[in-house]
């Protein structure tokens, strides 16, 4: 029977590969962002604000000349040959390299869907074409928790690259969470163009910036290495904004048992930068969690505040609204009655209206009488035009106050700004509460809680 069919499971879920403490608090606060009914996306779209929702994995740029050891360093992190590599110039365009439930190659629009942040690449001409990435099921080291961006090799002389390729890696780096620089020590450490970003990119984002002599195996011996090091330090040096003090290059090659090498290897100490960018992403992620609950909180607070002062300020206007057309209508009213009530007699007046209202009649049109005796004969139509200007005037300033009235928030729009308010301090924040302290128990110790 059809019912009895078991849908079938995937070969690698995402459930199972989420192991580490880490990957779990990332991709829970991504929920808290995504989440179709009470997402803070959503709750900020609501309210006017645009939330972008964190990114579960640090992006890592590498960059260097080509054949510089980029891919080779990616494919060995992986432990999967996803990367071509070569003394030739294998990467021509930017690459993405992620974790997922099964091996796939997307193009440039479906890379982009996947990684919303990176959509301003739209307005670089040309880049999206040669945009891509690779999904691998791999969940070597850190690598659940790492998308890498293999760039373009970069060289010197006229070598035409079909976007501006300075400009969109300046602008990768400014979106990743680390850069690494390769320099090769096989004659292309001192590509000026490659020294021309990494000057850009130190005056912007510095701290994010590590340079590793990669290939450090095959620089020949002890003596020739130093040289090598030395002729790169010195040329970084000569450029202002990259003479600093604490300058460090590690030397790392890819191990290979079959070739042993006495050089140092330090490409461990690589895993170690990229695992604790992983830890500061994720206090990173918990504090701008914080930061967007409390401003989605102050939004609400202020918008029910101005809604307070409009209903105020509504009330005030059709005050004046009703005041200013009372005075329209009756002014007019009352000094057409006068003359009406003149030309009937006391007993007239009386059965038609009641002795109490005649006498108020009658009170009300002597004043007018007496008003309009007062004014000079040949005066009397000038007064007839002003007056009738004057109640026009109130009638005009009714009309005014009646429109500056300003929208107020319904009962709904309150109650739902309302829940909003208690769905973030109820809930929200007691989970990244929650979340820090499941962080922090990874590695205080516990007498510190």
């Amino acid at each position: 029977m059809s019912g009895s069919r078991k849908p079938r499971s995937v070969a690698n879920p995402l459930d199972s590969a989420i192991t580490t403490p880490s990957e779990r608090i990332l991709r829970e606060c991504h929920n808290l962002y995504v989440d179709s009914e009470n997402g803070l996306v959503k709750i900020a779209s609501s309210l006017g604000l645009r939330l972008l929702p964190p990114r579960k994995k640090i992006i890592v740029m590498i960059m260097g000349n080509h054949s510089a050891g980029k891919s080779s360093f990616i494919n060995w992190y992986v432990e999967e040959h996803i990367q071509k590599t070569g003394v030739a110039i294998e990467t021509q365009g930017f690459t993405f390299i992620t974790s997922g439930r099964k091996r796939e190659s997307l193009t440039g629009n479906a890379t982009l869907h996947l990684y919303p942040h990176f959509r301003p690449l739209l307005e670089f001409k040309g880049v999206t074409d040669y945009v891509s990435a690779e999904i691998s099921t791999s969940k070597q080291k850190k690598f659940s928790l790492v998308t890498f961006v293999d760039t373009p090799g970069l060289v010197d002389g006229d070598m035409v690259y079909p976007f501006n390729v300075n400009n969109a890696i300046t602008w990768f780096g400014e979106q990743a969470d680390l850069i690494f620089v390769f320099f090769d020590p096989m004659g292309q450490a001192l590509c000026k163009r490659t020294l021309n970003i990494v000057e850009k990119l130190s005056e912007k984002c510095g701290d994010k910036l590590f340079f590793y002599l990669s290939k450090a195996d095959e620089a020949g011996r002890e003596t020739d290495r130093q040289r090598v090091m030395m002729q790169i330090v010195q040329e970084l040096c000569r450029r202002p904004g990259l003479n600093k003090c604490g300058f460090e290059m590690p030397t790392i090659y890819i191990p290979n048992p079959q070739r042993p090498s006495r050089c140092e290897n330090q490409i461990d100490a690589v895993c170690q930068t990229i695992e604790k960018t992983i830890n500061q992403a994720v206090q990173k992620t918990l504090d701008q969690l914080e930061r967007d609950c409390d401003l989605i909180c102050s939004t609400v607070g202020s918008k029910l505040a101005q809604d307070r002062t409009d209903v105020g300020y509504n009330r005030s206007s059709r005050l004046h609204s009703f005041i200013c057309g009372s005075l329209g209508f009756l002014l007019p009213a009352l000094f057409v009655l006068s003359f009406v009530v003149n030309t009937l007699s006391k007993d007239e007046m009386e059965a038609l209206v009641g002795e109490g209202l005649a006498r108020v009649f009658y009170l009300s049109a002597g004043v007018a009488v007496t008003v309009w005796d007062w004014i000079p004969e040949d005066s009397q139509i000038l007064f007839v035009i002003i007056f009738g200007a004057f109640c026009y005037l109130l009638l005009f300033l009714a009309k005014h106050f009646a429109r500056q009235g300003k929208r107020t928030l319904t009962k709904k729009e309150k109650r739902s700004m309302a829940e909003f308010s208690d769905y973030i301090q109820d809930v929200v924040k007691l989970r990244k509460g929650k979340l820090y302290e499941e962080y922090l128990e990874q590695c205080a110790a516990e007498y510190d809680f």
